[in-house]
């Protein structure tokens, strides 16, 4: 089932995030429902706090992308309460970066250029990993949504200052996309 996206000014997506464990409710359908999401969405990636959910689980789907990098061919991961490890003094890389929850506002955002993760699988399959290249980047930006950290809270302050309008229009409720959305809720002004 594909879902609304929630977007920037939504108080879900800076809430803290649960560990999710075998007992948690309606996982497999929780994942499958973030899926559509995504691919209705035109999304590369999508982590549960973008659809409303306090979960750490994320959903990535690069293949897409590999006819420009066929070291993306096939790569689809669902990581449940990822944990990436970065070495502070490795290299980084300055890339544009966008995001569903913050439609229209793309922006030039450093990340590591290559990580360490470990996960979960659908299955609770544990499974760790040497990343490098885009696919870190992406791992990067979708597993910041469990930290409650959006890629525009890394972005120069300069660049910050540009998109400020842009970026309470939406916490307003003033969002122009294609796809169903869920806008921070809206709290009457006091009567005097």
């Amino acid at each position: 089932m594909v879902l609304p996206v929630y977007i920037y000014g939504h108080p879900v997506l800076r809430a803290p995030n649960r560990d999710v464990t075998p007992d948690f409710p309606n996982l497999a359908q929780t994942i499958q429902n973030m899926k559509d999401t995504m691919y209705a969405t035109d999304g590369i990636g999508i982590a549960a706090p973008q659809v409303g959910i306090n979960a750490r689980i994320v959903y990535i789907d690069v293949d897409q992308l590999s006819k420009d990098m066929p070291e993306l061919k096939d790569v689809r991961l669902t990581l449940i309460n990822p944990e990436i490890t970065v070495d502070e003094t490795g290299k980084t890389t300055t890339r544009e970066e966008g995001c569903l929850s913050i439609p229209g506002i793309h922006e030039n955002v450093d990340r590591y250029e290559k990580i360490h993760i470990e996960y979960l699988d659908e299955n609770f399959q544990p499974h760790q990993a040497d990343i490098e290249g885009f696919l870190a980047r992406v791992i990067q930006h979708e597993c910041d949504h469990l930290q409650q950290t959006l890629f525009v809270d890394r972005i120069s302050p300069i660049r910050k200052q540009l998109v400020r309008a842009r970026l309470a229009n939406m916490a307003k409720g003033k969002v122009n996309c294609d796809y169903r959305v869920v806008t921070a809720p809206r709290h009457p002004k006091p009567k005097k």
